[in-house]
């Protein structure tokens, strides 16, 4: 998958006069029957990730819909069990819409468990970023970084290969489950390709033998990381996305001081998808979500909360995005040499991982 913006693009835009940004608009017809069904329910958004809390807020104050936010620390395989167990139900247990990894939606859309469904901005969604069909839509990605508790580490790690060393005892967490959640499963492959792999295979199965190293040296810590689990020194190392720890960074305010290290090999971006459930109880007001999310205003709120849109290119054309939000960004030369795996690697990588990380690494997630 190419790079969305190269270093002297990024450059170039810094310096270039900003269009006014227009409202989203749907179409009066959609609004109208999204408001007759009265509620969108999502599932698996964090309110502190990628901007997701601001822009729920948002879509309510400006559609009058309830959004009910269904288990919002789930991964992207509890995201698909979520719609395979409330096909026949109807009421707040089932999602209308998912925001999965990459690899989830292929599958999704070969089982049936997807509608398409193509916003009124389809023609500037990069063809690599969309399903043709419009089963799925790319909306945003990042790159793994560690998110790092200054107060309590005093050295701080530049590569994976640091996070063996003695001094990170019993600080190293993953943000997710190896066995369900995307942004973990992309942090075995990272690791694996960190250590010298580089095919899917044997990147997964390298990066199983790091954290089997890692967690047999006692500085793996087998919680979810988050935030607070950072700020209290439960996990003082989190492995997690660039646009997460950023987030925290802010929430943050120093206490404790945050350090954000982009590795220096074994940069992976992941990229996450959008989709409407077959079974959506409230379709239109999906339809309508996704409609936000695509605008030029929906994108631009995504990049407020660090994550690169899917329409970051076209926007940047354009001259939509906000110099105040550009200049908030990581350099760009810290993407420079990160690596987006195709479809085939991150299947290969998921079946590898979620199969045999019990067996290999021994350390459930709590």
């Amino acid at each position: 998958m190419q790079r969305l913006l190269a270093t002297t693009a990024l450059a170039t835009v810094m310096a270039l006069a900003i269009a006014p940004l227009a409202r989203a608009e749907a179409p009066a017809a959609l609004i109208a029957a999204a408001k007759a069904e009265g509620q969108l329910t999502v599932i698996a958004l964090p309110r502190d990730w990628c901007g997701y809390g601001p822009m729920i807020d948002k879509f309510k104050a400006r559609y009058g819909l309830k959004v009910n936010e269904l288990n919002p620390d789930a991964g992207s395989g509890d995201e698909i069990e979520a719609i395979k167990s409330n096909k026949g139900n109807k009421g707040s247990q089932a999602p209308d819409v998912i925001d999965v990894g990459l690899s989830f939606g292929p599958s999704a859309k070969a089982e049936g468990l997807v509608q398409p469904y193509k916003p009124a901005t389809w023609d500037s969604i990069p063809a690599e970023l969309k399903d043709a069909d419009g089963a799925w839509i790319g909306d945003y990605y990042g790159v793994l970084a560690m998110e790092i508790n200054k107060d309590l580490v005093k050295k701080m790690p530049a590569d994976w290969s640091d996070l063996l060393a003695p001094e990170y005892k019993n600080m190293v967490a993953l943000n997710g489950d190896p066995r369900t959640a995307y942004n973990a499963i992309v942090a075995v492959y990272a690791a694996g390709l960190s250590a010298g792999a580089t095919a899917a295979e044997t990147a997964a199965d390298a990066g199983l033998k790091y954290f089997a190293e890692m967690n047999k040296r006692g500085n793996f810590v087998p919680v979810i990381g988050k935030a607070a689990s950072l700020a209290q020194g439960t996990t003082p190392i989190v492995l997690r996305w660039d646009y997460l720890a950023l987030a925290d960074r802010d929430t943050l305010k120093g206490n404790p001081p945050v350090e954000i290290v982009v590795p220096k090999t074994g940069v992976v971006a992941g990229v996450y998808v959008q989709a409407i459930s077959a079974y959506a109880p409230h379709p239109n007001a999906a339809k309508l979500w996704i409609e936000y999310l695509y605008s030029d205003e929906g994108q631009v709120d995504w990049l407020k909360g660090y994550c690169h849109p899917a329409r970051f290119n076209a926007l940047v054309a354009d001259k939509k995005v906000p110099a105040d939000v550009l200049a908030k960004l990581p350099p760009a030369e810290a993407y420079a040499h990160a690596v987006f795996p195709s479809l085939a690697d991150q299947a290969a990588t998921k079946t590898v991982v979620t199969k045999q990380w019990d067996s290999v690494v021994g350390a459930t997630i709590k």
